[in-house]
């Protein structure tokens, strides 16, 4: 089924980082066409919308690290690749509510137009209620098996908590609120960031490494690095909108500073926030490193996030 290693990266030759993230982008396809209904299934026009979201694109980064933390502790990639999945259904939930005229109001992501631009702000709501359900259900039906159930309920509780009023919905309510402050601070800017972003970043990881049987001093590592990673990615994310642009972001540039968005950049620059993302890509590296193979491709991961163009 799958056309990446089963075995820990770094032990096994995985290649580049690039070649990679490509295979799991492959598997995670793969598993995702398989997972979701068909475009034709009942009714039509919600999956046609699910599925223009789903398959829009994307760098697939939250089940790729799932399914690499996973690797690091000896879990083939048959164990974790539905519940990646379902990280990746959550992630795209998030994408299109996010996109919405009462949030951010963005036309373009993933290169493509939004959910709501083709479909109508009803059915993007509806197609982002219905990967959010399907992303929770995916982690109560997988991995199959008594010997999982104890671990299913963990991942379970992870993912839930990283999405709702303390993670994921709370940050982004945060971010909405930080609209309206004339001079955010750092302190807010990196619970925003650590919330709407890091902590299904996190979750990802512990999910893998709690399916493969991490012991609790490992899913500490692995949550911090986690915890960096996390924070480094919203970062290079706030760097990009200021240095990049639409047709490299596959997204609108420069909206944040429109919108008056609390970012690293409004609050430190541009030279500090790269300083702050380099320390905190170096720190989930060391983190990686300390874990059983060196922790496999994570080191390489956390280096990509902070050197992505896109």
């Amino acid at each position: 089924m799958t056309t990446g290693t089963d075995a820990v990266p770094g032990t096994a030759g995985v290649g580049s980082v690039a070649a990679y993230l490509a295979a799991g982008r492959q598997d995670v396809d793969a598993a995702l066409e398989r997972l979701l209904p068909g475009p034709d299934a009942w009714p039509s026009a919600l999956h046609r919308a699910i599925r223009h979201s789903v398959f829009a694109g994307g760098k697939r980064l939250r089940p790729i690290l799932c399914l690499a933390a996973g690797e690091v502790f000896g879990a083939r990639r048959e164990l974790v690749i539905e519940p990646a999945c379902g990280l990746e259904m959550i992630h795209t939930y998030s994408l299109i509510h996010d996109d919405l005229p009462a949030l951010d109001n963005d036309d373009l992501r993933r290169g493509v137009p939004t959910c709501h631009v083709v479909f109508g702000e009803a059915t993007a709501i509806l197609a982002g209620d219905s990967l959010l359900t399907h992303g929770l259900g995916i982690f109560a039906q997988y991995p199959r098996g008594e010997a999982h159930a104890s671990a299913k309920v963990r991942v379970l509780q992870a993912v839930v908590e990283a999405i709702g009023t303390q993670g994921m919905i709370g940050g982004q309510a945060a971010d909405l609120e930080a609209e309206k402050e004339s001079a955010p601070t750092a302190e807010l800017v990196a619970r925003i960031h650590e919330n709407k972003t890091g902590r299904l970043i996190r979750a990802s990881l512990l999910a893998g490494a709690i399916l493969a049987g991490a012991g609790e001093d490992e899913l500490a590592r692995v949550d911090h690095y986690g915890r960096r990673i996390g924070l480094a990615f919203q970062i290079k994310d706030d760097l990009l909108d200021v240095e990049s642009d639409a047709a490299t972001l596959g997204k609108a540039a420069g909206k944040d500073s429109a919108h008056g968005k609390a970012t690293f950049p409004g609050v430190w620059g541009v030279e500090r926030s790269r300083q702050i993302l380099a320390e905190n890509v170096d720190e989930a590296v060391a983190t990686a490193s300390s874990l059983p193979g060196g922790g496999g491709v994570l080191p390489e991961l956390a280096r990509f996030v902070g050197s992505r163009k896109s």
